[in-house]
């Protein structure tokens, strides 16, 4: 399967594997590209000399291409970006923050840029800074989220930018792949699929949690701030933090009850205090395999629904 997105990267498939927090490692990262993909290291939270040591890791797992993605809003960012461009990995994709100032230094060290955009204003100013690609993630993802949805963004920037464009947000098998290429995406990204992976290191309570979930069983906190809005699965935590949210609790107050409950839930496994972050297509999201299973019934997915819609055109 061919696309701007494999040809650029030099991997077998359209499939990304998203960077989260706490979770993708190298062990993740290097089996989903044995498997045809491209994994992604997440730094988010985590030391200069954990990424550098990360990274070769990785390298010695696979001589597959890999990403890493820069956190923007991390106080060791700088740092991190310099051991990026030492290490030389395939490309970088970054978020929370501008990315513009980090593409010159990533093409220097030979490294594409993979901005993650939320709306088609900068999807265009990111591509005229240069970027390789972007991702344009919808609201149905599970973590930090914009507000447009998946299927608007692909809507609106598809059609504007002429750079490689990577869909997420809610796409977990091969339809929503099918559906994301035939409305002209070079790829996908995936997240929640591969939290579910045997190579993602998640806290076993955090998988049984999203196998256990309903589509409905999602929400959003945040939404009045302006750090960002988190989406996870429903929880204590979630409910108190809610009530506290529409009540008027002043935005500090919620950060700070807020900080930490991402790891609390991924690595020490309390999934009612913490928060187990999932996007929407909660009821695809059934059980557990390996990297390579995943990415073999999502292609095969995508193509037969490809091929079904070649049938309607006839």
């Amino acid at each position: 399967m061919k696309t701007r997105l494999t040809k650029m990267l030099g991997i077998k498939y359209p499939i990304i594997q998203g960077a989260m927090a706490w979770t993708s490692e190298a062990e993740l990262a290097a089996a989903v590209g044995e498997a045809g993909g491209s994994g992604v290291i997440a730094t988010g939270g985590r030391t200069t000399e954990w990424v550098r040591a990360e990274i070769k890791r990785t390298k010695q797992l696979t001589n597959k291409p890999f990403g890493v993605n820069l956190m923007l809003m991390a106080p060791n960012k700088d740092e991190i970006l310099e051991v990026l461009c030492q290490e030389k990995v395939a490309f970088v994709t970054m978020g929370a923050g501008n990315p513009v100032p980090y593409i010159g230094p990533l093409h220097a060290a030979g490294i594409k840029a993979i901005p993650v955009v939320p709306s088609v204003k900068l999807a265009k100013r990111i591509a005229a800074a240069g970027a390789d690609a972007i991702v344009v993630e919808g609201q149905e993802a599970g973590g930090h989220i914009g507000t447009q949805t998946t299927m608007a963004l692909m809507e609106n920037v598809l059609p504007e930018v002429d750079i490689p464009v990577i869909v997420a947000g809610g796409i977990v098998d091969g339809r929503g792949m099918a559906a994301a290429l035939l409305m002209g995406a070079a790829g996908v990204q995936m997240g929640s699929r591969f939290m579910l992976a045997k190579e993602c290191h998640a806290h076993e309570n955090c998988k049984k949690a999203i196998i256990a979930a309903t589509d409905t069983d999602s929400v959003v906190t945040g939404l009045t701030g302006t750090h960002g809005a988190v989406r996870g699965l429903r929880n204590t935590f979630t409910t108190k933090y809610l009530k506290l949210e529409f009540s008027g609790t002043a935005e500090e107050e919620l950060m700070v009850m807020a900080t930490g409950t991402n790891r609390l839930a991924t690595v020490d496994g309390d999934i009612e205090n913490g928060v187990v972050q999932s996007g929407q297509a909660l009821n695809r999201l059934n059980k557990i395999e390996s990297a390579q299973e995943i990415i073999e019934s999502v292609i095969a997915e995508a193509k037969e629904a490809i091929r079904n819609v070649q049938r309607l055109a006839k």
